[in-house]
């Protein structure tokens, strides 16, 4: 009797509204993550290298792309990266090229993780809406669009071992694009201090935000048109 007692007083006493806030942060990172260094590794493949494949990596289980520092940073403040997918640029037909192709395919993915998104934002939030449960699932879908779209702007600045660094260095002699790609192993080290002084997380923020404002409009335009449909 008294153990029970004690698991009603735990269970009272459980906070579980940061559970809930934990997990609307959480589960729309693993997403856009996973789905990133997916694209990463099946363009790849696509293009010769089979690497990302014989690693694994070819898979929607996010445990296989996660970096932990990566992931927080992603949870806190919206923009942070995952585990590298390994590529292999000798096996590319036109390597430079290629790398660049393979390294563009994550922030393109995740602009279409946020266009869709939104589009399903905007068709479901007048069904929706009203009901807590309906309120939780329209905030993840929100902040599932705003987190990939801060993904794709942050994975495209020219910083090791961001992919935006990969274009770049796509463009350099072959001796000069090794000797860079050396120093990658440093770039999240060098990230992460330059995000949590606010050098870059506070421009990129306001980045970030100016670009899903415009983006938004898809939602609404879905939004009107369910009303129209389904309200009138």
């Amino acid at each position: 009797m008294n153990a029970i007692s004690d698991l009603e007083i735990i269970k009272n006493g459980f906070d579980f509204s940061y559970l809930l806030g934990i997990l609307q942060s959480v589960i729309p990172s693993l997403i856009c993550i996973t789905l990133h260094e997916l694209s990463h590794g099946l363009v790849a493949y696509r293009l010769g290298d089979d690497t990302a494949k014989r690693a694994g990596r070819l898979t929607l289980n996010p445990l296989k792309h996660l970096d932990p520092i990566g992931l927080l940073m992603m949870v806190t403040v919206h923009f942070g990266y995952a585990k590298p997918v390994p590529v292999n640029m000798n096996k590319f037909k036109n390597p430079k090229r290629d790398m660049a192709i393979t390294a563009l395919a994550g922030p393109v993915s995740n602009v279409v993780i946020t266009l869709v998104f939104l589009l399903l934002y905007g068709l479901l939030y007048l069904p929706l809406q009203g009901s807590a449960v309906g309120e939780y699932l329209l905030d993840m879908l929100d902040l599932t669009a705003y987190i990939s779209i801060g993904y794709a702007i942050f994975n495209i600045l020219p910083i090791p071992p961001l992919d935006g660094s990969k274009v770049l260095f796509s463009v350099l002699d072959e001796e000069s694009y090794r000797k860079l790609m050396r120093y990658e192993r440093y770039g999240g080290l060098i990230l992460m201090a330059l995000v949590w002084s606010g050098v870059l997380g506070t421009p990129l923020s306001t980045a970030i935000r100016w670009v899903y404002m415009h983006l938004f409009p898809l939602a609404q335009g879905a939004c009107n048109l369910v009303f129209k449909l389904f309200y009138t």
